[in-house]
């Protein structure tokens, strides 16, 4: 019998509060005058995402005791603000491939890609408006600006072999851990938790996505085909993430002029990825990373003991542990 995950349980124990949110998803990416808003937005929707940071919403305003109605709101902006980023991602990085299959900017263009993705930003601040909590306004809109910087800063240190770990950890922590903790974050402020509480789950939403994000980095060069994108993409697209970084660091001169190749004049072949992946190896570079990762994912479980207990708590405990779980 499968083992059920963790974001499978979270699922399971939010099922009503999701239908919720879905059903808030379809209304309001609906538009009267352009119906290649929802055409577009409805093929990433449905494209099979685990709606992971709108759970983390649900879950800790549920976890803070919270029984009203704005965390459906919340939940839904999450989603909206993580389908825009990811439509104006694929056009930054000319993807062809988004959770297995062919991306927005592939199958229409890049334009509708890039302006359906204002809309769902517009979209996501009128539903932040709607919870009335000027608060959450705050986080969200500075999550949103912290995410767009993350990006600007991955561009700009791209094909750059100088890029530092520091360096990467901020756009990590930009471009994907800034969501994570805003979504927990939101969840505690609008239940009331306190400040104690609220803390601890911004804590926690940081830790995880940067966890998250190491994981995500290293199964492009460790990871098993099928993982919803191209192995080698971070190679090809000149990205120095943590392994890369690594390897750099303990190069001798062959290794170094193959990543000034590969990363700096993007000059990169079919064997490439191969050869980057025995590297890596060869410099201990994907274990480092993964014993990183699990050092973030203990910093998140950690973070949860000023959580109040309960199921909600002990599953995200578990979701923690589980996004590092694909590198064992």
């Amino acid at each position: 019998m499968p083992t059920v995950t963790p974001q499978e349980r979270l699922a399971g124990v939010l099922a009503r509060d999701l239908a919720s949110v879905d059903a808030l998803i379809r209304e309001r990416m609906a538009s009267e005058h352009a119906p290649r808003i929802p055409e577009v937005t409805a093929h990433l929707v449905d494209a099979g995402g685990k709606r992971l940071r709108p759970m983390l919403t649900l879950a800790a305003a549920r976890a803070c005791g919270y029984d009203g109605p704005h965390h459906i709101h919340l939940a839904t902006t999450v989603e909206f603000i993580h389908t825009a980023t990811l439509l104006h991602d694929d056009v930054v990085d000319e993807s062809t491939q988004r959770r297995g299959r062919p991306t927005a900017n592939l199958l229409w263009d890049n334009k509708s890609s890039v302006l359906v993705g204002d809309y769902l930003f517009a979209r996501a601040f009128q539903l932040m408006v709607e919870t009335g909590s000027l608060r959450v306004l705050d986080i969200l809109a500075d999550a949103s600006a912290t995410i767009a910087e993350g990006e600007v800063l991955q561009l700009t240190a791209a094909r750059d072999l100088a890029t530092t770990e520091d360096t990467y950890i901020r756009i990590i922590r930009g471009k994907t851990a800034a969501l994570f903790s805003a979504a927990t974050r939101v969840g505690a402020v609008i239940a009331g938790a306190g400040q104690a509480v609220e803390e601890a789950l911004f804590a926690y939403g940081d830790a995880l996505g940067i966890a998250f994000q190491i994981a995500d980095d290293l199964l492009d060069y460790a990871g098993d085909a099928g993982i919803g994108k191209n192995r080698g993409d971070d190679l090809r697209e000149g990205k120095l993430t943590l392994p890369v970084i690594r390897a750099l660091a303990l190069a001798d001169a062959d290794e170094r002029a193959f990543w000034q190749r590969v990363i700096v004049r993007g000059d990169v072949a079919d064997a490439d990825v191969a050869r980057a992946q025995a590297i890596l190896a060869g410099r201990g570079a994907l274990e480092s990373t993964r014993e990183t990762a699990l050092v973030w994912a203990a910093r998140a479980r950690d973070a949860l003991a000023a959580v109040p207990a309960g199921e909600l708590r002990d599953i995200l405990s578990d979701l923690a542990a589980h996004v590092v779980s694909r590198l064992n």
